[in-house]
């Protein structure tokens, strides 16, 4: 998926990019820093861990059980996997929801289930993978979640703020594994900051 994403930006005729990966995409994310680092300027990673990040390999069991969880109660799977489960997170879900829909035209189709169960299982090897070398990366780095992701463990989130040499670390409170759509507003400010440094 790195190598397919890095033919993608040179496809597009970009020499230098700032790179935002969420969840796996920080994942294919740090792989692209590693391997072509003169093609990234900066990194923001959220909801994402290093390889043999701690609990990285339950996501599997965490989305399905939430799927079903979801489906009992008649809610979107993204309410459980992203959001705590606690008033503050609730709401915020809701919200989330919400403003997905807002957007009536142009809609990205629906993943497939055969895509959803790649996703997982290529997070599921990574949670498995021997650790990597981080202090290679050497460009600045943006590392945020919320306090309480269940999908990879924010302790995944203090671990590659440790790890990265030039790294900063924002932990968003009562949030899950979507707490840049629950703090959507403060983390692009956050976001932006960081890119105009």
């Amino acid at each position: 998926m790195a190598k397919d994403a890095v033919t993608f930006i040179r496809g597009l005729g970009l020499q230098h990019v700032d790179i935002h990966g969420f969840s796996m995409g920080g994942m294919i994310a740090q792989v692209i820093a590693q391997d072509e680092p003169q093609l990234v300027r900066k990194l923001i990673l959220t909801g994402t861990g290093p390889a043999g990040g701690e609990g990285i390999e339950n996501a599997t069991r965490l989305s399905q059980l939430d799927t079903a969880r979801a489906l009992f109660t008649l809610q979107d799977p993204k309410q459980f996997l992203f959001f705590t489960r606690t008033a503050g997170g609730r709401r915020a879900g809701k919200q989330f929801l919400a403003r997905l829909k807002e957007r009536t035209h142009d809609r990205d189709k629906a993943i497939s289930l055969t895509s959803y169960f790649a996703q997982l299982k290529a997070i599921h090897r990574w949670g498995l993978a021997r650790p990597q070398d981080l202090s290679v990366i050497h460009q600045p780095v943006l590392v945020a979640n919320g306090e309480s992701d269940r999908m990879v463990p924010t302790k995944n989130s203090f671990e590659l703020a440790r790890r990265l040499p030039n790294a900063d670390l924002v932990v968003h409170p009562d949030a899950g594994h979507g707490g840049i759509f629950q703090f959507h507003e403060r983390f692009m400010a956050e976001a932006l900051d960081f890119l105009e440094r």
